[in-house]
Formats: C-alpha cells, sequence, structure tokens
C-alpha cells in the first residue's frame, strides 16, 4: 500500500475533528455578569452611542473641511455604522445555538 502524502493526512485530521466536533453551547454561562452586560449594552446603543455617533462624523466633517480631505468624514461615518451595529452582531454571535 502506497504512503499517504502530507495534504491527504491533514484532510483526513480535519475531517475526523469535524465529526467529533460537538454541540454549540455559547451563551449558556451564568448570570454573573448579566448586570455589566446589560448597562454596557444600554449605554452603547442608548443615548450616549447616539452622542459618539454623531460625534465622530462632526468632528470628521470639520477635519475633512480644514484638511480638504474626504477621509475623516468618512472614518467618521464608518465609526458611527460600527458603534450602532457591532452590539447587535456579537450578540448574534454569542447567544447562537446549534
Amino acid at each position: 500500500m502506497k504512503s499517504l502524502n502530507r495534504n491527504t493526512k491533514l484532510a483526513l485530521f480535519g475531517v475526523a475533528l469535524c465529526l467529533m466536533a460537538g454541540a454549540a453551547s455559547a451563551g449558556t454561562t451564568g448570570t454573573e455578569f448579566q448586570s455589566l452586560y446589560t448597562w454596557i449594552n444600554n449605554v452603547v446603543t442608548g443615548y450616549f452611542g447616539r452622542a459618539v455617533a454623531v460625534a465622530a462624523v462632526g468632528i470628521g466633517a470639520i477635519l475633512s473641511i480644514a484638511r480638504v480631505n474626504p477621509i475623516p468624514i468618512l472614518a467618521g461615518v464608518g465609526f458611527a455604522i460600527f458603534l450602532q451595529y457591532t452590539p447587535t452582531i456579537i450578540t448574534g454571535i454569542l447567544t447562537a445555538q446549534v
């Protein structure tokens, strides 16, 4: 019988790992940090988060006008979008269950 090459061995090892994988149990821990998570989530998604997003766009606009360069305002808009959607994405990833 011919010896298996390295790539074939790695592929077989990967398939074996996939077959041994168990069910996902993300987001099923205790409630020790639930109040901290709720507070931070409310701060980021509440009026403070909105104020920071508006400030980022405003500061980016001022810098764009001062430098005659569109990059700072684009960075401010990107930061505002990131701040708005990231908590929802993180919550969705960490509470996903099979």
